[in-house]
């Protein structure tokens, strides 16, 4: 169940745009700067740094309240983190794909000089935990909305007749 749940995110995420992306070949000069952006960008180490946050977001949507489920859930976590890291090169390869097709060569160059730049740098440096927070408030807010959805469909059952 675990492995399904990381696949998923995993095509969601960041796999799902290559399939799009897939259709038409990168130059190899887009392709060289989009690996280039991405060494610059430290993404390997970028999506290892969200990836724990990311787990243990999904980590009550799996557990479900199951206390033995909540136990493996944190004994396997680990080895699930290992395991997605030491295949990292595929998802980064993908990622200089989807870059390479919707960026050109030049544009790619100039996000590479502006991550080089202090700003840029600062920016790559906070970017987990920006991410973190903004998975967290994102969370928040889709529970909120949820209880209003589900609030709204209830008193609309209601009103047209649904016992609930």
């Amino acid at each position: 169940m675990l492995g399904r749940v990381i696949g998923l995110f995993v095509l969601l995420v960041f796999l799902l745009p290559v399939s799009a992306a897939m259709a038409q070949a990168p130059s190899p000069e887009a392709l060289s700067a989009a690996n280039e952006l991405l060494e610059t960008m430290h993404y390997k180490e970028q999506v290892s740094a969200i990836l724990p946050g990311v787990m243990k977001a999904l980590k009550p949507s799996i557990v479900q309240g199951r206390a033995e489920v909540d136990r493996e859930y944190d004994v396997l976590l680990p080895v699930m983190l290992d395991g997605f890291k030491t295949r990292l090169s595929e998802l980064s390869a993908a990622a200089a794909i989807v870059y390479s097709r919707n960026f050109s060569s030049e544009d790619l160059r100039a996000l590479i000089a502006f991550y080089k730049t202090p700003t840029g740098q600062r920016l790559l440096q906070k970017l987990p935990a920006v991410t973190q927070d903004l998975m967290t408030a994102g969370g928040k807010f889709g529970q909120s909305v949820a209880e209003d959805m589900r609030k709204k469909m209830i008193e609309e059952l209601r009103k047209k007749g649904v016992t609930l």
